[in-house]
């Protein structure tokens, strides 16, 4: 019997990743994090203390299980961590890279109250790499019912949901707006982050499990959801068309050529590739010194992409200080790494105009932290008479999202005060039939917590069609459970299957 791991008795230090040379990697596309060998992946997955109650799980959106993949790592057993990652997130090498673990399951690690957080997103990706290196994929049998389903957006929460509908059966299609499934994976985070030949491993995954996905489909404009569900024979649409439209500050100047968001960037330069101009004739203005407004991931992803893109200067300009900066530690770091210039505690009140209608900088004004808002971080406050002027020939607006607006604006849909559609706690829309999840519901959030929307919004889908789900009737001790009749679940309303001769 294995003797019982303690937090003296397991490594004390975390397993350093391998990273690209700074001086190197601001001069190309290529991934940053060169993810673990063999045998960092070993001597990590030792310093997990198998917790038999474990905290990470319930920090997990989709709820991994995570003690159990690193014990098949430590095992050898690839392979089944792989299939035990796959059964609740078909996409580990995504999450694995793009998931803010410090927050969520590394967050609540047992080991991180002494030494440093076992590193889970590392292994996930290990895992998840393995399998795309090998070809692995984890399709269950799968008995196909009559139910045909609807995914608007292809995306994290449609991806998940499209995933979980077909396991259970049903004739599932994807609708996406762009010319390449993955929505914000494939648009909003550069290769450097996430190449697109991750993506493209875990989509034909998809595909295997009877998946269709159809590009250049923007739903709202060729056909509503009112229609989907009509006219085109579906029994059940989910929405995940995520909060993609660019956020501006209402400050004078935005209007002057120069100034771009940084969606509009990141489209560019990722989906439409401008990255690789001019085999790619797709137009991507850029100066000698850009200045990017933000700092939360996407502000880091835009200021990254601009310095390999050819920019002498790039500056990040943030209202609060670095200890407020929404954007993951790691990204932060590698991009001070990579020489971009800080300015905290600066705000844009006017863009300044060059005299022909283009951007020559930027009016900013000195902050000061005041009280805690309502995200509990110290609000920013003006400073009296510090106004300067800032040079910038490129503004790049990182400040947020809204919702994607088209499907509230061609659809009966119910939405809040800030249009994103209005969904209960089973994520059911105003529209019988309909679900929503992911941002176009909550606002920007992450890939993981998409996915856990979109896998929520399966459950309540099968619930709706009267779909078996085994991890909802055969659940122990279920209050107010309706009984059994002949060994079945009352609650299972399900039917047999006959032939007619």
């Amino acid at each position: 019997m294995a003797k019982k791991k303690t937090i003296r008795t397991i490594p004390q230090e975390r397993t350093p990743i391998r990273e690209q040379d700074p001086r190197e990697r601001g001069r190309n596309f290529a991934e940053v994090a060169c993810g673990y060998r063999l045998e960092d992946a070993l001597n990590e997955a030792e310093r997990c203390l198998l917790c038999p109650d474990p905290a990470c799980v319930e920090g997990c959106p989709v709820s991994i299980d995570i003690p159990g993949f690193i014990a098949k790592i430590s095992q050898k057993d690839f392979r089944g961590a792989y299939d035990v990652i796959t059964d609740t997130n078909l996409l580990p090498a995504i999450c694995g890279r793009v998931c803010p673990q410090e927050t969520q399951c590394e967050g609540v690690c047992p080991v991180g109250e002494t030494l440093e957080p076992v590193a889970i997103g590392r292994l996930e990706r290990f895992a998840g790499d393995m399998a795309i290196e090998k070809g692995w994929t984890s399709i269950p049998y799968i008995e196909p019912n009559s139910f045909r389903i609807g995914m608007v957006g292809s995306g994290p929460a449609g991806m998940a949901c499209a995933a979980d509908m077909a396991k259970a059966g049903c004739d599932v299609t994807v609708y996406e707006a762009f010319h390449q499934p993955g929505g914000v994976l494939r648009y909003g985070i550069p290769d450097f982050r996430l190449p697109n030949e991750v993506i493209d491993a875990e989509v034909e995954n998809l595909k295997k499990l009877g998946v269709k996905f159809e590009c250049n489909m923007l739903v709202g404009r060729l056909f509503t959801i009112e229609q989907m569900i009509d006219q085109m024979g579906y029994d059940a649409v989910f929405i995940g068309t995520g909060a993609g439209s660019p956020k501006f500050m209402g400050i004078p100047g935005e209007s002057l050529n120069g100034v771009v968001s940084a969606n509009e960037l990141l489209t560019r330069c990722n989906l439409m590739r401008a990255r690789d101009f001019p085999a790619y004739d797709t137009p991507l203005p850029l100066g000698r010194r850009v200045a990017v407004v933000g700092s939360g991931n996407t502000a880091m992803d835009a200021m990254r992409v601009c310095l390999r893109l050819g920019a002498e200067k790039v500056h990040c300009i943030y209202r609060r200080t670095k200890a407020e900066s929404p954007a993951r530690a790691e990204e932060l770091h590698h991009a001070e790494e990579e020489g971009i210039e800080f300015h905290w505690l600066t705000n844009p009140v006017e863009i300044l105009d060059d005299g022909k209608g283009n951007v020559r900088g930027m009016r900013c004004i000195r902050m000061e932290l005041g009280e805690p808002d309502e995200s509990g971080r110290r609000s920013p406050v003006p400073v009296a008479g510090s106004e300067f002027e800032f040079e910038a020939d490129i503004i790049v607006m990182a400040i947020g999202t809204n919702a994607n607006p088209i499907i509230g604006q061609t659809s009966k849909l119910k939405l809040n005060s800030r249009g994103y559609i209005e969904a209960d706690a089973n994520l059911a829309t105003s529209m019988a039939g309909v679900y929503a999840g992911g941002d176009i519901v909550t606002g920007a959030a992450t890939v993981i917590e998409a996915m856990g929307a979109g896998r929520k919004a399966a459950r309540s889908m099968k619930a709706y069609l009267g779909i078996r789900d085994t991890g909802v009737v055969y659940l122990p001790e279920r209050p107010g459970s309706a009984g059994k009749l002949f060994g079945i679940d009352l609650e299972e309303r399900n039917f047999a299957r006959i032939r007619v001769a």
